[in-house]
Order: C-alpha cells, then structure tokens, then sequence
C-alpha cells in the first residue's frame, strides 16, 4: 500500500483543469506552463493510480474515477484552507470592479472561481460603465477593474476580444419612414458613444428610446420590443434575434476586454488570476 501523501499542489491542480476544461486555461489561472500543468496531473494520476482527465485534440473531460475524486479533491483543498486561515486569523480584502458590459451572465461562475482558489478571501464587486470604473480605479478605490478598451488608455493587459452585433426582439418591426429606436446605457458607457457615432457616420436617424442603468435593463427593453441594441451575443437574452444586416445598420466592432489591477503578489493575485481565466473561458464559449 502507498501511504504517500497526495501533493495539494497537484490536487489543487487536477481542479483546475476540471473547472476551465482547458490544461491551457488551468495554466493561465495557477500562473503555470502547460508543461507544469500536465507533469502535475501525471504525478497525481500516477500517485492515485488511475487516469483523472481524458484529453483529446478538441476536448478536456472527466474520466469516471476523475469525477469520483473531484469533490474529495474540493473538500480537502477547503479544509486545508480553513485549517491555514484559522491560525493567520487574518482575511485579506479584495475590490473588483467589473463592466456590465464583461460581467453578464457568468458572474456566478466567476466569483465562485475567485473563491474557490481562496474561500477566506473577502471579496467586493462593483459593476458599473467601464468609464466609472476606471475613475474609481484612479482615484485608489478600486484593487482592479475589468472593462471595454478604454478610448485613450494604452495601460491595462489584453484578456479577450468579443464581437457586438445589433439585436432586437425576435417579432420586433421597425417603421421604415420613422427614426431606428435605440435602447441603450446612459454616457460615458463605450458601448452607447460608439454605437451612436457609427449610426451617425451611415447617416442612420435614430432616437434614444430607452436608457437603462445596465445590460440586464436594456436587454428586458429590447425584449419588451422598444427598439435595438448593441448588444454582444453572450449577453442576449432567450429570443433576441441580430437585426443588423436586415435593417442594413453598421457593422460593430469586436471589443477588447481589458484587465487593471495594482495587484502582484499573493492570495489576492492569484485569485484574480483565476478570475481572468475564468473569463476567457466564457467569451470563448
């Protein structure tokens, strides 16, 4: 019988890749090579004596025996946490800013990313228009902010790129003889300014009909069938339907998504770290 002991490193590894799906996307979380990634999850298999991921050139997924472990690897990995955190006695803070236009509906599965790499973390969220976010991020109040690409800024780390395209209620009619209806988000939201500037450069009228205090207003307006909006494919909402090329509107751009953060070093980095990976994984799908 072997009675060595597991490597947590290595369990908290095998995780990793079971949650992102990606030996790529696991790497870019712990802040490893692919190499380290997979020498890790061999040593684990090896120690265990059995296969934990089945890898194919397309797809990542659990082996029967892999998904038997998992929540045994969960549970270990969070009474090894709660055992460090009850002699440090301390609880690190973490403020996050997150456009409203990024966060969508995966922010469930990201802030659970960021706890499960460090459940004795104090996390704050703050969701706003990336131009707010990034004023509050000047001025100290904000660790690190996730917003659209900034017009003006060069600073901040490129973390993906998503198309917007124009969408609208799928029994949603425009009057041709009357002014596009727009739903939108108040200025300085990015998204509005160069929706608008691109309508007027096609010489496309258009009138403001709706101005809602985030996606998830403005996307229960297009369903309401208010008008348009420029929304990105992963924000729709069940129904909405791309109008752009039917009503011969401009095409949008695909917008950068854009990390900040005066964070380097521990628990909080790595939690972000695992946020940004997290992310990619959702634009990517």
């Amino acid at each position: 019988m072997n009675d060595r002991p597991l490597d947590l490193d290595a369990v908290r590894t095998f995780v990793r890749i079971a949650e992102l799906g990606s030996f790529t996307r696991a790497a870019e979380a712990t802040s490893a090579t692919q190499s380290t990634v997979s020498l890790k999850l061999k040593r684990l298999e090896e120690r265990l004596g059995c296969k934990l991921i089945e890898r194919t050139p397309r797809y990542v997924h659990l082996s029967a025996q892999g998904a038997t472990f998992l929540e045994h690897a969960r549970e270990l990995l969070k009474k090894h946490d709660s055992a460090l955190a009850a002699l440090t006695g301390s609880r690190q803070r973490l403020t996050i800013g997150i456009s409203d236009h990024v966060a969508g509906p995966e922010l469930p599965l990201l802030i659970s990313r960021m706890n499960a790499q460090d459940r004795h973390l104090l996390i704050e969220i703050r969701i706003g228009s990336s131009g707010e976010l990034l004023k509050c991020y000047d001025r100290y109040e904000l660790d690190t902010v996730i917003v659209r690409l900034n017009d003006g800024r060069s600073d901040g780390r490129f973390l993906a790129e998503e198309k917007f395209g124009w969408y609208a209620a799928q029994g949603w009619q425009h009057h041709a003889n009357e002014p596009l209806p727009v739903a939108t988000m108040p200025e300085p939201c990015g998204v509005r300014i160069i929706a608008g500037k691109l309508l007027d450069e096609a010489g496309i009228a258009w009138k403001e009909v709706f101005s809602g205090g985030g996606v998830t207003a403005v996307s229960a307006a297009v369903m309401a069938e208010l008008g348009v909006a420029a929304l990105a494919r992963r924000m729709l909402p069940l129904g909405a339907v791309e109008v752009g090329s039917k009503l011969d509107l401009p095409e949008l751009p695909s917008l950068p998504i854009v990390l900040h953060t005066r964070v380097r070093e521990g628990r909080p980095s790595d939690a972000i770290t695992a946020l940004s990976a997290a992310l990619r994984s959702a634009v990517k799908n």
